[in-house]
């Protein structure tokens, strides 16, 4: 009877042992908020850095623990595929999901491209936003729709946007969901 119970007690921890080591493998692991903020902050950094990012694409991020999903759209796939790769070899970065959008070529959008942006960085009040290679307003075109994406200063500039992205002949629609960052 000792010997089933010596038996039965090897069975029992072996088996407690293998279901601890099953559920540490399939749990997600834990990363501490430091290291999340850490991954954020490069992950922004990389995408700022990326060679054909530019004006006329919009890539947006969520970090969750040491996941990371790209979300956006881009015009050229090597922004997409650079964007993903750039961020996978981010210390701590354990899985990319990149859902970003490759917008399709089209003479016509990228006509109203270029008139968006004169439009819109011409414009004498807007013009400020033209300094520097990272430009703050994004302008999203796909199919004639245009989506301006980004941060400005005040809601007169948000607005003096949308007005002149309107101006545009050609264009269906325009969506202005432009940020106002808050004044500190």
């Amino acid at each position: 009877m000792s010997i089933r119970k010596t038996v039965a007690a090897v069975l029992l921890s072996f088996c407690l042992a293998a279901l601890s080591t099953a559920q540490q493998a399939t749990s997600p692991s834990q990363t501490s908020p430091q290291t999340e903020d850490r991954i954020k902050r490069e992950v922004r950094h990389e995408i700022l850095m990326l060679p054909w990012y530019g004006v006329f694409d919009v890539i947006g991020y969520q970090v969750n623990g040491a996941n990371v999903t790209l979300t956006g759209a881009v015009v050229k796939p090597v922004t997409k595929s650079d964007a993903e790769n750039s961020v996978k070899r981010i210390e701590g970065v354990e899985s990319v999901t990149n859902q970003i959008e490759v917008l399709p070529p089209s003479s016509m959008d990228d006509q109203l491209r270029i008139r968006l942006f004169k439009a819109i960085y011409g414009f004498p009040s807007l013009q400020k936003y033209d300094l520097g290679t990272i430009k703050p307003i994004r302008i999203i075109v796909k199919s004639g729709h245009v989506s301006l994406e980004g941060v400005v200063d005040n809601q007169g500039d948000k607005d003096t946007a949308g007005i002149r992205a309107n101006s545009v002949s050609g264009i269906f629609e325009v969506k202005n969901n432009l940020q106002v960052v808050p004044q500190k």
